[in-house]
């Protein structure tokens, strides 16, 4: 791997450590303050919410200004989000601003990848950086967990800066005041991710033309024999795995009695799963063979709706790793036939803004879907019954789908192919 893929690595490092442990932080802000369950819940939604309403505009824009310049702004605008939760704006809001820097940030983190190496390294540096954002994920959480706790907590609040009152009083508060210098060091990484040879692409004068043109790539890549196989699965991969961190909350409060910060702890179990099933992933499963995983899809739906059945944390663990380990093992090799096909169709900002758009789309509905069973009366596990079922059933229509579309992907694979055959020589 070139040395900027390193660099690459540790700004999303911190930048998903960050984003983690703010969302554990926003959760138990919400319960102290008294709101419903379904507030809660909507946070993963909200945080969907600018994937989906800017994807138009988002990958163009990392496409025509040096990516690593847009990761360091979508870092600025996570902080401008920490910030308006301290200063009192509602936590769905401010989330929600939150998210806005993070769908900046993505097109630009993962379209450069495909800018700075060459496809046969796809699938290896996406298990790469898949594990070190699920690496993130489970310390995130755990992060984030222990700055809520009481332990942590008090000695946070127990700091003062002299003659300054921050007007930070509670735990919830003082654990987003401390990650934001995590997201500070994220953007000094940020400044030190070298400029590609990839050319710049010119901005669309007008947002008309941007929405025009993100549609007509968005409509190319669900066109696309395997980019539509390859994209609908990584959009139900996401949705679910989007959905799960509250989930898995909202699960051992109810199965096991367990607080923001014990509870915290499981969501990290799923990721250190997803985490090994992503690395296997990467040294196991060649580009062209990608596809064969998708059975594993509709297993993940049965498996969340397994959870009702355990009720001991003995249990509970290695079962959510297994949970995780096959979705890490599925979203790889996918991700990266994905990328591979949107780079050749559109280019690689708006390829992954297109994919983001989706999966963040996903992740709204499946949000709203599982708020709105929580909002009517639906217990924790009357609604991670019915999500269960959901994934299950568009996991098994996908599978269907490239059933039917395998004699029209046979002319691509081989060309797949070709380029695996090429690399080993």
């Amino acid at each position: 791997m070139k040395r900027g893929f390193y660099t690459i690595m540790s700004a999303q490092f911190f930048s998903s450590l960050a984003d983690n442990a703010l969302f554990v932080a926003a959760v138990e802000l919400l319960r102290a303050s008294g709101s419903g369950e379904w507030q809660r819940a909507a946070l993963v939604p909200m945080f969907a919410l600018f994937y989906v309403v800017l994807a138009p505009f988002v990958g163009a824009f990392a496409d025509c200004i040096p990516k690593g310049r847009v990761m360091f702004i979508s870092n600025t605008i996570k902080v401008a989000g920490c910030l308006m939760m301290l200063f009192g704006v509602h936590p769905l809001l401010s989330y929600a601003i939150v998210g806005l820097g993070a769908a900046a940030y993505s097109p630009a983190k993962y379209g450069i990848l495909t800018e700075l190496l060459p496809p046969s390294q796809l699938v290896k540096a996406n298990g790469w950086i898949e594990g070190l954002t699920i690496g993130s994920i489970i310390l995130g959480v755990l992060l984030g967990g222990q700055l809520v706790g009481p332990a942590v907590s008090q000695a946070l609040l127990a700091f003062d800066l002299p003659l300054v009152d921050t007007g930070i009083e509670s735990a919830p508060e003082a654990a987003i005041a401390a990650l934001i210098t995590l997201y500070l060091v994220a953007a000094l990484f940020n400044l030190r991710i070298p400029r590609t040879e990839a050319p710049l692409q010119p901005l669309p004068c007008t947002f008309v033309a941007m929405s025009r043109d993100f549609a007509a790539c968005n409509q190319r890549l669900w066109r696309d024999r395997l980019g539509q196989i390859s994209l609908a699965t990584t959009t139900l991969f996401w949705g679910v795995s989007g959905n799960l961190r509250y989930i898995v909350l909202a699960w051992a409060a109810a199965a096991l009695g367990y607080t923001t910060t014990q509870a915290s702890s499981l969501v990290g179990v799923v990721a250190i799963g997803t985490a090994a099933g992503a690395v296997f992933a990467s040294m196991r499963v060649r580009l062209e063979h990608a596809t064969r995983v998708i059975p594993l899809g509709i297993t993940m739906g049965v498996l969340v709706i397994g959870m009702n059945l355990i009720e001991n944390v003995w249990v509970a663990v290695p079962f959510l790793i297994l949970l995780g380990a096959l979705g890490g093992y599925l979203v790889v090799p996918m991700n990266a036939l994905l990328q591979h096909r949107g780079h050749n169709l559109m280019g690689a900002g708006r390829s992954i803004a297109v994919q983001n758009f989706n999966e963040q789309l996903c992740i709204l509905l499946l949000g709203a879907f599982y708020a709105g069973s929580t909002l009517i009366g639906l217990s924790a596990f009357g609604a991670i019954t019915l999500f269960g079922v959901v994934v299950a059933a568009v996991m098994w229509a996908i599978r269907r789908w490239h059933e039917c579309n395998a004699v029209s992907h046979s002319a691509e694979v081989e060309r797949l192919l070709a380029i695996a055959r090429a690399d080993r020589h």
